[in-house]
């Protein structure tokens, strides 16, 4: 299974900045270890026609030579640099390659991604470029070029913040449907209708957590009928998460990437995974909840494999 990465791409940022930049390194390094099924591919940059199907030319020119206003520029939450708008491109091209060898071997990743709060003309919340919404389009468009065939996608957003930039993105789109499960009193504080949102209480422990995924997965089903599916696979939802307000366990939180990687592969669709956030009291707590993602994906993707013997 494909994992690709930009996190040699590593932010100048100040002392005492809340980002935990590590744990990318430190995902790759631990899958590279004790996951060899998982090889790592170096992150390819999205060009600026990729990232003109989602974001306007002003704000890609903007990143890329860092003359955002600075208003802007806070709102992202990190200080420009050309390492950050060089890894900015470079987390969209790692989730378009994700899902060409999705589309083609079941199931592949992105080590970061899910940048879900950046909207066509504005970041957002660490979040630059919408790595979701730029491969969705661009997936789209492949589809239609090469088979004449409009391609339906399913954002299955499991972050504990809700996915504002992609919900506004793809409001009047019935292409794309996005459903997000979220801390309802978590960031961001102004949400954006999804399709389908599901807010939950500060505090909500697994048994309520997994319902309401599968509630929400039904109506997906029930609503929707697509052709790939781009699940945001964040780790901030576990108890030991300074940012995240819910408390799932760690057996919650494989429990709930089993229930999505196992609702996809009953109907045979592919899935491109991205990690999102994850900011938890010890970093390590973050990774190993990112590993047990991976892990699970991974043998997903090992049925893909046997199928097609």
């Amino acid at each position: 299974m494909h994992a690709y990465y930009a996190d040699h791409f590593v932010l100048p940022l100040p002392e005492g900045h809340r980002f935990p930049m590590r744990k990318y390194s430190r995902l790759r390094d631990r899958l590279t270890q004790e996951l060899p099924g998982v090889l790592m591919r170096e992150a390819p940059a999205a060009s600026d026609g990729e990232l003109a199907l989602v974001h306007t030319p002003t704000y890609i020119q903007g990143v890329a030579t860092g003359t955002l206003e600075a208003a802007l520029q806070r709102e992202i939450g990190f200080p420009w640099s050309t390492a950050m708008a060089e890894r900015a491109r470079r987390s969209v091209g790692a989730t378009v390659a994700a899902a060409r060898d999705a589309l083609a071997q079941g199931v592949a990743g992105n080590l970061a991604g899910g940048t879900h709060h950046a909207y066509a003309d504005k970041g957002g919340g660490f979040c630059v470029f919408n790595d979701i919404a730029v491969t969705a389009r661009l997936m789209q468009a492949e589809a239609w070029r090469h088979h004449r065939q409009q391609m339906k996608v399913a954002v299955i957003d499991l972050d504990v913040h809700q996915g504002n930039g992609t919900a506004h993105i793809f409001a009047s789109d019935p292409s794309v449907f996005t459903l997000s499960l979220h801390g309802e009193k978590n960031f961001p504080f102004r949400k954006e209708p999804s399709d389908l949102d599901v807010g939950l209480p500060d505090g909500c422990t697994d048994e309520p957590y997994l319902e309401a995924l599968y509630q929400a997965l039904q109506t997906l089903q029930d609503r929707f009928d697509p052709q790939l599916v781009i699940y945001l696979a964040g780790a901030d939802p576990h108890e030991g998460d300074r940012l995240g307000r819910l408390k799932l366990t760690a057996d919650g939180m494989q429990a709930r990437d089993r229930v999505v990687m196992d609702w996809a592969w009953q109907r045979r669709l592919p899935v491109v995974l991205c990690m999102g956030g994850g900011y938890g009291h010890d970093i390590e707590t973050t990774v190993q909840v990112q590993m047990q993602t991976w892990d699970v994906a991974l043998g997903y993707w090992q049925r893909w494999h046997n199928l097609g013997r």
